[in-house]
């Protein structure tokens, strides 16, 4: 083992919500972490992409912001004293004295673990940026910018002209909030039909009939004006060439995500599809002592939810128990006996 290496007890690939959840069922099994993960925060998507959505099917709450729901879990895992490695990618998980293991990533961080619970999400993500000549031009100028690939303040955009192009939830879910502080709002989709949620698209279709946003459909971006970083219009054209010009401040393009394992892929891992394949009782993958949850987890039935990442989270962590404590049998306690850590409950 190098001697710059880190020793704990689990290594957490991931900060998102169902890592974040891990590090809380690790602590109260007595197992310590470090987490690490390739964004400058914890929260992974939730808080890098709609931090103010609003989730509905959190037990308990009945309505939840990404934001809220980031900070209580990190609240949750506080008393646990997790080691976070932020702004970091994980570039090798090799074995390292046996039965232990050694994670390195691309700032020279290194940690001896026991196991590894990969909690990485779709892995690296980034928009799928439009192909409109000059775009670059309008990003990276922070609250001010032209072009925003993400939401991280509804109020950034209070009384601005917001065009938001696409038609899948994000899309939607984000006119629906947009509607209510933009001066003026305006969707463009490339079809009639949008694939967000019915329900949503029904809403969105209302305001528009109510005359509170402009759906401009069946068209597609073309064009950018602008200088010096502000956006002035949007230029868009239908299936048969003809444009319009609709005046705007801010453009969110919603296309998606481009997702990339990175050099997970290369760990020896079961993939398949940008998956790990794991046991559904254990979430171990297919090498001893790595364990996958969350949606990079997949085994038959399983449902992309939150909250089978949180039971995903549980299951990984009791067993890496025996791993991390081969010589203690574990006796399971319900938290409303068992208590946090320093007499917390």
């Amino acid at each position: 083992m190098p001697k710059t290496a880190q020793r704990t007890d689990l290594v957490i690939v991931g900060a998102g919500p169902v890592g974040l959840f891990a590090v809380f069922e690790c602590g109260m099994l007595d197992m310590k972490c470090h987490v690490i993960d390739a964004l400058d925060a914890v929260g992974g998507q939730c808080l890098a992409l709609y931090p103010e959505k609003p989730i509905y099917d959190i037990p308990g709450y009945p309505e939840i912001s990404a934001g809220d729901l980031i900070r209580r879990l990190e609240a949750q895992a506080r008393p646990f004293k997790p080691v976070y490695h932020l702004d970091q990618r994980v570039e090798a998980v090799t074995p390292d004295g046996g039965e232990r293991w050694l994670v390195e990533t691309d700032a020279g961080t290194a940690i001896n673990a026991r196991a590894v619970i990969v909690a990485a999400g779709v892995g690296a993500f980034g928009p799928n940026r439009p192909p409109l000549e000059g775009i670059e031009d309008f990003e990276n100028q922070g609250a001010g910018a032209g072009v925003h690939y993400l939401v991280k303040r509804a109020e950034d955009f209070r009384g601005k002209k917001v065009v938001i192009a696409g038609g899948g939830d994000s899309a939607v879910d984000w006119a629906l909030s947009l509607a209510k502080v933009a001066g003026r709002l305006t969707v463009v989709h490339r079809r009639h039909k949008f694939r967000a949620a019915p329900e949503s698209a029904g809403k969105l279709k209302k305001l528009a009939r109510d005359g509170a946003i402009d759906l401009v459909i069946p068209f597609q971006l073309a064009a950018l004006e602008g200088e010096g970083g502000r956006l002035r219009a949007v230029l868009v054209r239908d299936l048969d060439g003809g444009e319009r010009r609709i005046e705007a401040d801010a453009l969110l393009p919603f296309y998606g995500l481009a997702q990339d394992l990175g050099p997970i892929a290369e760990w020896g891992l079961n993939l398949e599809r940008n998956l790990v394949g794991v046991d559904p009782s254990t979430c171990l993958t297919n090498r001893p002592g790595i364990f996958a949850i969350g949606d990079i987890a997949a085994y038959p039935g399983k449902l992309k939810l939150i909250l089978t990442g949180f039971s995903e989270a549980a299951m990984a962590a009791h067993a890496a128990y025996a791993l991390v404590h081969p010589e203690q049998e574990l006796h399971f306690e319900y938290s409303t006996i068992k208590g946090l850590p320093g007499g917390g409950s």
